[in-house]
């Protein structure tokens, strides 16, 4: 159609140019039309995460390109932003929650989030524990009514009338919601009571490790047969329970660098077999805080892998909290000679600290007046 503009052919057959420049700009202005408006579309979205959620210009630019342009009129990411602010959400916490999830911003507050808060308020989440829970978990607001109501109603089924243990495991893992638990579960509590778990163990299994009741059951068997097989631990010892709980969460890769941070220390098979079957949740502990741990007491005191194997509280407690403090006070009192009886550092920080105090401090206030100022003070 613009060429027939453009061009028409004259008398003797040559081409003539009629209105080239209108031409062009009815190209150019018919082109840009749509752009300009996903622009002040664009616009609208940036200003609202500048204005209302506190995004930088470069975060929002960013957030705008994940989601639908907001339109002039659409007034729903103001309706959303009002509905957090009633439900106790501060302007940090909407701002990760948007930022997570800023799809949510063209959420019905009516029919898709009030329901969804209604669910979570059923089982006795409230205040704080509620809106720790909503920014913990947005997919909630990205899974079906029916999925929430039907997996709630499983867990009270589960876990029975005590309504704080439900409120305790969503607290813990708020994704559950977005499971089908009602058919990934089953299978897992049948393994568990197979290797000898009652419904109490089941429950407290649960409630500790969510996330290894929703794994396949393959991978529930896998790590049976490794807590039985690779570190020795029967069935029927009370600690199976406890080894199971332990490593569930555990990747291949993730236990491995676990027992290398022992061997870096020296550490034989059978001292790590020692420790894992004395207490489990050695394992537990972070890379950083086995590290600390083992070059204290095995670099500095100079304590035997061994020892430690057959000690593995000690790799449990805090250090900088509980052990260090505590090892201050024995040594000056070792320095000055006024133990009365023969303790190891072990004992010392096992005490409970109303224990420690009556009978590492207390005794020598006269001795040494400054002792309990000196302890706190090494507390921090």
């Amino acid at each position: 159609m613009c060429l027939a503009l453009l061009f028409r052919l004259s008398d003797n057959g040559t081409k003539r140019h009629l209105l080239p420049i209108n031409c062009t700009k009815f190209q150019l202005f018919y082109y840009s039309t749509a752009p300009a408006n996903v622009t002040n579309s664009s616009n609208l979205l940036v200003d609202l995460l500048v204005n209302s959620v506190g995004f930088s210009k470069e975060k929002a630019i960013s957030t705008s390109t994940k989601v639908t342009c907001l339109k002039p009129g659409n007034n729903k990411p103001n309706l959303v932003l009002s509905f957090f602010k009633q439900i106790g959400l501060h302007k940090t916490q909407i701002k990760t929650l948007v930022s997570a999830y800023p799809g949510l911003l063209f959420s019905d507050v009516d029919n898709t989030l009030k329901p969804k808060i209604t669910v979570l308020q059923k089982v006795g989440l409230s205040g704080s524990n509620l809106t720790r829970v909503i920014t913990r978990s947005g997919a909630l607001f990205h899974t079906s009514l029916d999925t929430c109501i039907r997996n709630l109603d499983y867990l009270r089924e589960l876990l029975g009338s005590d309504v704080d243990s439900v409120a305790v495991v969503i607290k813990r893992a708020p994704w559950l919601f977005s499971r089908n638990l009602p058919k990934v579960m089953p299978p897992n509590i049948v393994l568990l009571e197979r290797v000898g778990f009652s419904s109490m163990d089941i429950n407290k299994f649960f409630l500790n490790r969510p996330l290894g009741m929703v794994q396949k059951t393959e991978w529930l068997e896998s790590v049976v047969r490794r807590v039985e097989k690779d570190f020795g631990i029967p069935r029927g010892s009370p600690m199976f329970k406890h080894g199971l709980e332990a490593i569930v969460n555990f990747g291949e890769s993730t236990l491995k660098m676990k027992l290398e941070i022992f061997r870096s220390f020296g550490w034989s098979d059978s001292d790590i077999l020692t420790m894992v079957q004395k207490l489990p949740y050695c394992l537990t502990a972070s890379e950083a805080k086995l590290r600390n741990g083992l070059k204290f007491f095995m670099n500095e005191l100079g304590y035997k892998s061994s020892y430690i194997a057959s000690h593995p509280t000690l790799l449990k407690l805090s250090l900088e909290k509980r052990v260090l403090p505590r090892n201050e006070i024995f040594k000056l009192l070792k320095e000055k000679r006024l133990l009365r009886r023969r303790l190891c550092l072990y004992t010392v920080v096992s005490y409970p600290e109303s224990k420690f105090i009556e009978n590492c401090v207390l005794p020598f206030r006269y001795e040494l007046p400054e002792l309990y100022e000196l302890y706190m003070k090494s507390k921090g």
